[in-house]
């Protein structure tokens, strides 16, 4: 950039300015401006100055928005600024620290004796009370996890800077006694997808009306990261890089306050703490006075602006992996702060009530919020310090559970959820030796006396982190009400459907610190083998492996049923290689061989001898070709973009296997003999896309071999009552044809019948299931299930299933008895009756083809994966098989 540009720039800049600074300008209402009393540093520039335009009346690129933050830590010595990581479409991840000239001099010591005061009852009270009487609050901001919620980030700036360069003596008090944190935007590629379409978009006369094209966003919205993700429900499983590297800076301080910052619907009036039940009950008692008080914070300083807002009435804490309730389980005061406006307010709408809602308020209410923390937090110092402390240690625990305990062999996942553990700062160990002592697992929850293998991990809870370990490891927590937000369960071992027990006993065994786990290195056994290769179809990444010897060209089989050498043991869906039918890669094979087991993580297996001592031969008819498959991924409306991105995810970056996302509306022109598998997500109303022609057009192309692969409610849209595509009933059709109400006559009237008009809307949760885990069995000879265990945990948000019958091929289905199968989370007796042994996954055959039902959710969020290998083999093995 040349010296000159900044000047000409900011000269521009200025005269944009004053423009738009007229007093006609109806986006910039006089009420809402941001504190024009104070004096400021000249040399710093302003968001207006830099940007060319006064906050509020445009929306700011990422590019720019990075520009500016960037500018201010050049500019200011209260100001540093870190890159903490990158999205997946290469866009940087900032952290602003903004804190006194004197803090910064010795902000590592500050950060590193924060962090003391987390180490629970290794610090004692004397040396606890020292440091909190010197140290300053950690008060962490996180804006615009949405990007569709944009006067989040706009605030940001405008708080960044008030901290930058104001010179009143309350924000030197910010500065003296906080160090402020500040994300300005968690999430830039939905940010920049929503920003730049609205650009696009605007008109030049001015739009209210909230049915114009330019509050209308396209599917699938910029709320979600590259790969269609809620990314503000990742912050505990840290699958995106957004989440992965912001919990790493974030575990480096552990601040004491983190405010989380979203829109809500333009109608809505701005949300601010308390919020409703349930509520995590691990949290300290003292939790529910601390959100009350900066809530009230927040309501003083709307009273004083005439700001409309409300409290205690919508939004729960419950689920762990918002940005409002992961802090919270690291000691800090998680809060949620919601403006109304949302993708739709656009630059300015009209609400249901008259009132014209400004991009310019919204970024004005923010910005006061964040004020408002700032003077709570500075004024409550050294007594939230004190709560923060008091968190970790031990006395501050709520169960009885001494340990949990995760077997070695505990399945698949069992490495993802170590490295979980460890980069939340949870003390992980691992037993030396084998050892023995009562424990509940977590299938049955019956007491028994176990034997555990040396290597069996052990997670203690009279640790620090104790509150975070408890939250995700309980096999369910208390549940104070059935009405919800998001979700009642999300209990590690059965998200992950991991063998695991918890004890309310310490266990009394050598153990070994675990600090580190690397990625699963691959091998390869016998690499000179003269006759076949083989990979075990129950390690973690086979299906990788899988598609990598696809896309090197070679030739493979799977295994329909196990089989042994006599030294290993191979589960059905095994990859097999048979060299002579591969005898133009004979030479390659040993070297593409160490390849593909490295870099998918896998142990390949040579063989010399196609003769097996158990099951089948490698050359058995029971060993099947599978070709590459030719993949279509239905998107666009009405399918749910949250759904299509998961299983977008699992394909490309999981499984490595292409797949073409086709839009609803090219499906009446693309040519499905072109393909081998029809991938349908979830979806509200697949009528309205799939009509009677291109039903028939379906069945078809599946009679002649294609496979429909229907996930969650299209899974339930390809049945007998609804698209007519199958013969297969769900439990409600089956229902509806023996005229009978909605639940079996045996079990009463719904409770909900009769409740009260003002708690209808409340009653809702009597009768839904809100994401909670089901005991099912899985039929492990069927392809649908190769690789699997028996046992797994579905998780249910339905309480509508697939009715068994000799012409379905169930491959799961829920436990059998109402009493068992729900394992966490909350259902009605009612549901629960009702859907015991009913199917969620199973294939039924048409023609040379099939039709793949599976109708729960087999990688809900890319961390309730236990069933993930459900959809891998309905994509990659049951179109052959």
């Amino acid at each position: 950039m040349s010296a000159r540009f900044p000047s000409l720039c900011l000269a521009f800049s200025l005269v944009l300015s004053a423009v738009a600074l007229a007093q006609d300008d109806p986006l910039l209402p006089d009420r809402f401006t941001f504190d024009p009393e104070l004096t400021y540093d000249a040399s710093i520039p302003t968001p207006a100055d830099f940007l060319g335009y006064e906050l509020g009346t445009q929306f700011t690129t990422y590019s720019d928005v990075a520009r500016y933050v960037e500018a201010l830590a050049a500019a200011s010595d209260r100001v540093t600024l870190e890159e903490y990581g990158r999205t997946y479409e290469g866009r940087a991840l900032y952290l602003l620290t903004i804190t006194s000239t004197e803090n910064h001099g010795r902000i590592d010591a500050l950060r590193q004796n924060n962090l003391r005061l987390a180490e629970g009852d290794a610090l004692g009270n004397a040396d606890a009370e020292a440091l909190i009487a010197e140290q300053p609050v950690v008060v962490w901001l996180s804006y615009n996890v949405h990007g569709n919620e944009p006067s989040c980030t706009e605030a940001a700036m405008q708080v960044a800077y008030r901290l930058a360069a104001a010179q009143d003596a309350e924000t030197m008090r910010f500065l003296d006694e906080a160090v402020t944190l500040i994300d300005p935007t968690l999430n830039p590629d939905g940010r920049d997808r929503y920003v730049m379409w609205y650009n696009s978009m605007q008109s030049n006369v001015l739009s209210t009306d909230a049915m114009d094209l330019e509050h209308d966003e396209p599917w699938p919205g910029g709320r979600t990261n590259h790969y269609w993700f809620d990314l503000n429900r990742d912050w505990v499983w840290l699958v995106h890089p957004e989440s992965a590297t912001r919990i790493a800076a974030y575990q480096q301080w552990l601040p004491q306050v983190h405010v989380d910052y979203h829109e809500q619907g333009f109608n809505n009036n701005y949300f601010t703490h308390p919020g409703v039940t349930p509520r995590n009950l691990l949290l300290p008692d003292e939790y529910g006075y601390w959100s009350d008080t900066f809530g009230r914070a927040d309501a003083a300083a709307f009273d004083e602006h005439r700001v409309n807002y409300f409290t205690r009435e919508a939004f729960d804490f419950f689920y762990p992996g918002y940005g409002s309730s992961y802090p919270s389980l690291m000691g800090s005061i998680g809060m949620l702060r919601e403006q109304g406006g949302h993708s739709r307010g656009g630059l300015a709408v009209e609400t249901e009530d008259g009132y014209v809602l400004t991009f310019r308020q919204r970024v004005f209410d923010h910005y006061l919020t964040s004020i408002a923390t700032l003077q709570t937090s500075v004024d409550n110092r050294a007594a939230l310090l004190r709560y923060f402390r008091k968190a970790f240690q031990s006395d501050a625990r709520e169960v009885s559970t001494a340990a949990y305990l995760l077997p070695p062999a505990a399945g698949m996942y069992l490495n993802d959820v170590i490295r979980l553990m460890l980069a939340h700062g949870v003390e992980v160990e691992q037993a030396t030796e084998a050892f023995t002592m009562m424990a509940r697992d977590y299938q049955d929850d019956t007491p028994a006396r176990e034997r555990f293998a040396a290597g069996t991990y052990i997670l203690r809870t009279d640790q620090p982190r104790h509150l975070f370990l408890n939250t995700l490891m309980q096999r369910g927590l208390a549940i104070e009400d059935s009405v919800m937000y998001d979700m009642s369960t999300w209990s590690v071992p059965l998200a992950y459907n991991l063998e695991a027990y918890h004890t309310d006993a310490a266990p009394s065994v050598a153990t070994a610190p675990v600090t580190e786990l690397a990625p699963p290195e691959g091998n390869v056994v016998n690499p000179d083998a003269q006759y076949a290769f083989v990979i075990d179809w129950a390690q973690r990444n086979a299906p990788r492996a899988l598609s990598m010897l696809w896309e090197a060209g070679y030739t493979v089989r799977a295994a329909r049923k196990p089989f042994g050498d006599g030294t290993q043991s191979f589960s059905a869906g095994s990859p097999i290689v048979l060299l002579g039918r591969n005898t133009d890669k004979l030479d390659a094979a040993p070297a593409d061989m160490a390849r593909i087991a490295s870099e998918a993580g896998v142990q390949i297996i040579g063989m010399d001898s196609g003769r097996m001592e158990a099951g089948i031969d490698l050359a058995s008819s029971n060993s099947r070709p599978v070709e590459q498959p030719k993949v279509l991924l239905m998107v666009d409306s009405p399918f749910s973009s949250y759904t299509a991105g998961q299983l977008w995810y699992v394909f490309d970056r999981e499984t490595h296997l292409p797949v073409t996302r086709l839009r609803t509306s090219a499906l009446g022109r693309v040519n499905l003999y072109d393909y081998d598998v029809l991938v349908l997500p979830g979806a509200r109303d697949l009528s309205s896309v799939l009509g009677d022609s291109q039903i028939d057009r379906l069945q078809e192309w599946v009679r002649n071999g294609g496979t429909i692969v229907g996930t969650e409610n299209a899974a339930l849209f390809l049945t007998d009552g609804a698209s007519g595509l199958t013969p297969v009933e769900t439990v409600d059709q089956r229902l509806a044809k023996a005229d009978r109400p909605d639940r079996p006559d045996s079990l009463g009237p719904d409770p909900a019948f009769y409740t009260r008009y003002e708690a209808r809307s409340d009653s809702s949760g009597l009768r839904r299931i809100p994401g909670s885990a089901f005991r099912a069995t899985l039929d492990t000879s069927n392809p649908l299930a190769f690789g699997m265990p028996e046992t797994l945990y579905s998780l249910r948000f339905s309480t509508d299933a697939l009715e068994p019958s000799t012409s379905l091929r169930s491959a799961g289905y829920y436990d059998l008895d109402p009493n068992r199968v729900l394992v966490s989370g909350y259902a009605s007796v009612q549901n629960r009756r009702k859907l015991a042994g009913k199917t969620f996954a199973g294939v039924y055959p048409m023609g040379r083809g099939e039709v793949v039902f599976l109708a729960d959710n087999t990688q809900y969020r890319m961390f309730w994966i236990g069933p993930m290998r459900l959809v891998q083999n309905a994509v990659m093995l049951v179109p052959r098989m």
